[in-house]
């Protein structure tokens, strides 16, 4: 009885696990999902569940490509898997308790998943009445951030520093954050809790420190 036990016991946990990978497989690799349309840029393969308007990817890797120049952290051929989607169950199965998020970069993959995306205007939205657009070299620069800061300074490492100051570079990076200054008074001033307000602040204290070390990441994350 205890070997018939120990050979199911060994069964069941081989068929959880293959479960388990199956289901997080594509957060690894989104993929997975058949993304229905791909095409290839400067900035990576774009995946995306819709056709995207040539003007508008062309404008976005134009525009991408410029905002990380802000960053001596990225070459000059940064690219990484883009997916984009429609924020349906594509984007939900991904972003899991992060769907109201603009984008998503995992620590353990290069890939870049995007919320809402319009295929003409290019903008993204996160489904918020206020500071729920943005654009997508905004979104794109911000998330390719995330994993120029994991690249450079190393997962295990960059898990580790604080909130303010990732997000904070990230949005430096950007050239912007979600919500501008009479906005975040206003939330402010109504006693919001807008997770953006955050952001905003959190860039204005990145961009003062880098001002002062010379606009340096390193000794910002040191």
């Amino acid at each position: 009885m205890g070997l018939i036990h120990r050979l199911m016991g060994g069964r069941a946990g081989l068929i959880l696990g293959a479960v388990l990978l199956l289901l997080a497989s594509p957060l690894l690799a989104p993929q997975l999902l058949a993304f229905p349309y791909k095409q290839q840029t400067a900035i990576g393969t774009i995946w995306s569940e819709e056709p995207l308007s040539t003007e508008m990817i062309a404008q976005t890797v134009h525009d991408t490509q410029v905002l990380l120049t802000r960053t001596p952290l990225a070459t000059a051929s940064e690219s990484r898997p883009i997916f984009i989607t429609n924020g349906g169950w594509r984007w939900q199965w991904v972003a899991n308790r992060s769907a109201d998020a603009f984008a998503i970069t995992r620590p353990f993959s290069s890939a870049v998943v995007v919320n809402r995306t319009d295929e003409r205007t290019g903008l993204v939205d996160n489904g918020r009445p206020v500071g729920g657009e943005r654009a997508l070299s905004e979104v794109l620069a911000h998330e390719f951030t995330h994993g120029l800061i994991y690249r450079n300074y190393g997962i295990a490492r960059a898990i580790r520093f604080p909130d303010w100051k990732v997000e904070g570079y990230a949005d430096h990076v950007a050239g912007r954050s979600t919500l501008d200054a009479e906005e975040v008074e206003r939330l402010e001033a109504e006693g919001s809790d807008h997770p953006a307000i955050s952001y905003f602040q959190s860039r204005q204290r990145v961009e003062r420190i880098l001002r002062a070390n010379g606009g340096s990441p390193d000794a910002l994350f040191e």
